[in-house]
């Protein structure tokens, strides 16, 4: 499952969360890729596209996110959304087990639409 977190116009709260993730034994062997804007934003980090294999994964992330959330200062307000698919969520402030149900949620749910339609990406939009 791949997740995006946005940098909500905080390119430091996401340059930090990069950090934190590459540093945490935990979550340094995921799958983290910078994504940079086009046009007059080139080469600025809008967001970090995460690969998320395994339930472990899944919760690593969370526990990682939630304690780097809680030694941010209060003020930072970057890298709260969580997107996948359609949807865009603000994780901000949920603990390390709401944002683990909400990501096994929305992995259900996806799991759910290519069980419902196997050839989804050979329909056009």
């Amino acid at each position: 499952m791949q997740i995006r977190i946005v940098s909500d116009e905080d390119e430091q709260a996401l340059t930090d969360l990069w950090s934190w993730l590459r540093r945490d034994p935990a979550t340094r062997t995921l799958a983290v890729e910078p994504v940079s804007g086009t046009g007059p934003t080139m080469n600025v980090l809008e967001a970090l596209d995460i690969v998320l294999g395994h339930t472990v994964d899944i919760a690593n992330f969370a526990i990682a996110y939630a304690t780097w959330r809680s030694a941010r200062p209060a003020a930072g307000t970057g890298a709260r959304t969580l997107a996948h698919g359609d949807s865009d969520n603000d994780i901000g402030d949920l603990t390390a087990e709401q944002l683990t149900e909400l990501i096994r949620a929305l992995d259900r749910e996806a799991r759910s639409r290519e069980a419902d339609d196997p050839d989804e990406d050979l329909h056009p939009s």
